[in-house]
């Protein structure tokens, strides 16, 4: 709110009469106060967004006094290998010598590919999460304990692990196409690692 304070004029009789001056004071009070309820209005109603990204559940560190089981090296795991609009795939340890000789299935980035394979690979997890979600929903329990449990159940030994692979041919979109798959069949574990020599030599006899 302005106001103008009157300074008055000196006039002594003699002298000739000076006009009166008045100063302006500007009172930034209420502005003030009007900042403060418009800040103390936009945070209580903002809504800070939420970054959308992919859990991923790591399984736990082997004891370093206890040594490596060969036969428990790879359990219940699948590896993709990704190239240019191409994904193949195989089960349990690579193995390009001794015994039988790993060979590479090909599948596609649609429902009936690469989606009913994780699904039906990965179904301990989808089933014990569809249990959790009815006890969510029926409040049994709360949902930090559903996360906490979800989590312990991902970890299972029976549930999926899934290393990605990637040659110098494969796509962004590629590798994130894969991605979306693994997030929707509830993947917990997945490991991105470099392609071996031996497999990328599988890739380029299936490409060619």
């Amino acid at each position: 709110m302005a106001e103008i304070v009157d300074n008055g004029g000196a006039d002594d009789g003699k002298k000739k009469k000076r006009p009166k001056k008045g100063s302006t004071r500007v009172d930034m009070t209420p502005m003030v106060d009007l900042g403060f309820l418009l800040l103390t209005f936009f945070v209580l109603t903002s809504t800070f967004s939420k970054p959308k990204v992919m859990s991923l559940v790591y399984p736990a560190k082997t004891p370093i006094d206890v040594p490596d089981d060969p036969a428990q090296l790879v359990n219940n795991a699948i590896t993709f290998l990704v190239t240019k609009d191409r994904v193949f795939y195989y089960e349990g340890e690579f193995n390009p010598k001794n015994g039988p000789k790993t060979q590479l299935t090909e599948s596609n980035f649609g429902p009936d590919g690469v989606r009913k394979l994780l699904a039906d690979k990965n179904k301990y997890v989808i089933d014990e999460e569809r249990k959790l979600q009815d006890k969510l929903q029926r409040k049994e329990i709360v949902d930090s304990i559903y996360k906490k449990k979800l989590i312990e159940v991902k970890k299972d030994k029976r549930s999926l692990k899934v290393l990605v692979k990637t040659d110098t041919k494969a796509l962004c979109r590629n590798f994130i196409d894969l991605v979306d798959e693994l997030y929707i069949a509830n993947i917990g574990m997945i490991a991105p690692v470099d392609l071996m020599k031996d497999e990328q030599t599988l890739i380029d006899e299936k490409t060619k």
